[in-house]
């Protein structure tokens, strides 16, 4: 599939909003049978336009009560330092997102932690002694005025 249609759109949003909903619901909303609506959900998940379905669970009634961006600088700019650095955002639970970046950071994580002292623990025992990295800085997330919302899909 090269392009998405207006009803290809539509399933996109409405999956987004709620990812639960079956084939009979999807076609009572985008007024196509459920076997049409089926058809163009598999597609979408066929093609790598949905690529998975996940729950989004409250992190304070987790007990994870800290959130936190955290820029890295590398000490190094090698493709080992980069791997190096990927391999340990990949074994590290606290760290929920990571982006490279342009500027004096080459790094963002999005951190979410139980407490500051497991933030400090992070940052103290496990990104700063690596040897990828040369520099991080923390800014604490004070409160969170937008929630992560649906991708934008209207063309």
């Amino acid at each position: 599939m090269d392009t998405l249609d207006k009803t290809d759109l539509r399933i996109v949003d409405a999956l987004q909003t709620d990812a639960h909903m079956t084939s009979q619901q999807l076609a009572e909303v985008l007024n196509l049978s459920p076997s049409q609506a089926g058809r163009r959900k598999q597609r979408l998940e066929q093609d790598g336009y949905i690529t998975g379905y996940v729950a989004r669970p409250d992190p304070a009634k987790l007990g994870l009560t800290v959130q936190a961006f955290v820029q890295v600088q590398t000490a190094t700019h090698t493709p080992e330092t980069h791997q190096a650095f990927l391999s340990l955002t990949r074994r590290q639970p606290e760290i929920i997102a990571a982006w490279t970046l342009t500027g004096d950071a080459d790094y963002l994580l999005r951190v979410i932690c139980e407490d500051l002292a497991a933030l400090n623990r992070l940052v103290q025992d496990i990104l700063l002694p690596h040897p990828a990295v040369g520099r991080v800085q923390s800014q604490i997330v004070m409160d969170q005025i937008k929630a992560d919302s649906p991708l934008p899909t209207k063309p």
